[in-house]
Parts: C-alpha cells; sequence; structure tokens
C-alpha cells in the first residue's frame, strides 16, 4: 500500500518484525480485518496515543488497506465504523485521528464523506 499511495518502498523484514511486534505486545495496538465469505479483504491498525488534554486515549487509525477488488464497496467504511463504535461506548477513549498523504484524494474523500475533517491540525514529522 505504502508504494501505491506514496511510492514507497518498504524493507519486509521490517514490516514482519513491526506486524509481530503489535501481535505479541496489544499494548502497542490492534488489527482488525475486514472478511467476507471467510476471505480477508481489508485491515487496519490502531494505535493508542494518550491525550492530557483530554484525560483520555485517542486511537491513530494506520495501516489502512483494501484489496483492489474490493475497493468502493464499503469495506472500509465498516471498519471504520466498527472502531467508531468501540470509541462512542469506551468513555475512556476519547477520539479517532489519521494521516493521509495529501496526494491521496481518493482516501481523503472517503475520510471526510464519514465525517472526518483535515482542517484542524497539520502533521509535522520527523522521521529517520
Amino acid at each position: 500500500m505504502a508504494h501505491e499511495t506514496e511510492n514507497l518502498t518498504l524493507d519486509e523484514s521490517t514490516v514482519a518484525a513491526g506486524v509481530r511486534t503489535v501481535l505479541a505486545d496489544p499494548a502497542r495496538g490492534c488489527y482488525m480485518l475486514a472478511e467476507l465469505n471467510g476471505q480477508v479483504v481489508g485491515c487496519l491498525l490502531t494505535l493508542p496515543e494518550w491525550s492530557d488534554w483530554r484525560n483520555g486515549t485517542v486511537l491513530w487509525i494506520h495501516s489502512v488497506y483494501v484489496r483492489p477488488e474490493f475497493r468502493r464497496r464499503g469495506v472500509f467504511r465498516a471498519l471504520y465504523q466498527h472502531v467508531a463504535r468501540i470509541v462512542e461506548r469506551d468513555r475512556s477513549l476519547k477520539g479517532l485521528r489519521l494521516y493521509v498523504d495529501r496526494r491521496n484524494h481518493a482516501a481523503r474523500k472517503t475520510y471526510e464523506a464519514l465525517g472526518m475533517d483535515g482542517e484542524h491540525y497539520q502533521l509535522y514529522e520527523w522521521l529517520k
């Protein structure tokens, strides 16, 4: 997905180690899968971020992927709505965030259609 949306080639062994780390330590995050007829068609990862301003946790959505043949069929919407319901039911969870490459117009339209907006914060980063 990184290559498809941001023209990035990721190191497969690094990604595999990262996934294993999350699976071994649930405090780091939680993968959610979308299945259709027993087949995984999409996934996302939620990561917790403590907010002292809100005295609670905001979940970040990362690593969104929907298999190409299942896109535009509501797979991400179902995953997002599932995570949103979890946040709505848990008083310690204060909201959802995600970031998106500015050039990924299709994803931006999808997120906006779900009621998310990119108007409040701009993301700055330094990555090694």
